[in-house]
């Protein structure tokens, strides 16, 4: 389980991700709005970014 600055972390670099070019990870409708495609990625866990503690 993730605190709410290590999923804003996780969400925020992989927005950064979608932004450079990168392919999404799920279907969406979204085209622009990375933030809200970023976060339905990592909600259905489909993302390979981790948090080392």
């Amino acid at each position: 389980m993730y605190n709410k600055f290590e999923k804003a972390r996780i969400i925020g670099a992989r927005a950064l991700q979608l932004r450079m070019g990168a392919p999404k990870l799920i279907k969406s409708k979204e085209l622009y709005d990375t933030i809200k495609i970023a976060k339905k990625e990592f909600e259905k866990g489909v993302l390979k970014i981790g948090v080392k503690h």
